[in-house]
């Protein structure tokens, strides 16, 4: 959800802005990948059914087991296959997750994360929980971040989804420009994106300290 909304009027300002607040070079370029232009719109019709049945092919190419539903049915991963009745940026954000998650955690309701925003069955997702604080923070934001790279690499409007995760929140700041940074440089020394910031199908291989 975005906790500021943003005026259609001011969205190519907010845009530049950021992106001058960036390092030059991989970063801002990462960035540019994200919003060659400055159009935040969601798709629907025809290119909505389009964006999902890519993310399920990505899903299939993963091994990712799916069923029919929404998440808000029980939950978005059962520790073995995925609700696939979801947007598709949705499913791309659950990727990234599956990507992210310590092997042992993979096997875990929503990847030992707790309830998302769109679980059903909060009390079954939070008992499943096991990574929290600082941790898990760092996790949702290198899986919000994956997620939306994979829209871009699919063509979809990865726009969308930087604001709607709030990524340009204090567009301008010293502070917000760092954690972009700071994210993409973890995807990247994890393997998880290449030196363009283009995604990976590298998994976690890796324990939770």
């Amino acid at each position: 959800m975005i906790l500021t909304p943003l005026a259609a009027d001011r969205l190519e300002t907010t845009l530049t802005v950021f992106a001058e607040s960036l390092p030059t070079g991989f970063v801002r370029g990462v960035f540019k990948r994200i919003a060659p232009a400055a159009d935040g719109a969601r798709t629907d019709g025809k290119k909505s059914l389009n964006n999902h049945s890519e993310s399920i092919d990505l899903i299939a190419k993963f091994c990712i087991g799916t069923k029919p539903g929404a998440p808000q049915l029980d939950v978005s991963w059962d520790g073995s296959v995925l609700r696939s009745g979801t947007e598709a940026y949705v499913l791309l954000h659950e990727v990234a997750h599956y990507q992210l998650a310590a092997p042992e955690r993979r096997g875990l309701v929503d990847f030992g994360l707790g309830p998302g925003p769109e679980t059903g069955d909060r009390e079954r997702a939070g008992r499943a929980q096991s990574l929290f604080g600082l941790a898990r923070e760092h996790e949702e934001a290198m899986a919000s971040l994956l997620g939306i790279l994979w829209e871009a690499e699919l063509g979809h409007p990865a726009l969308a989804s930087l604001l709607d995760q709030n990524w340009l929140e204090g567009a301008g700041r010293a502070g917000t420009a760092a954690h972009f940074a700071s994210t993409l440089d973890a995807l990247k020394g994890g393997g998880f994106i290449d030196d363009t910031g283009r995604p990976l199908m590298q998994l976690r291989q890796h324990a939770d300290d």
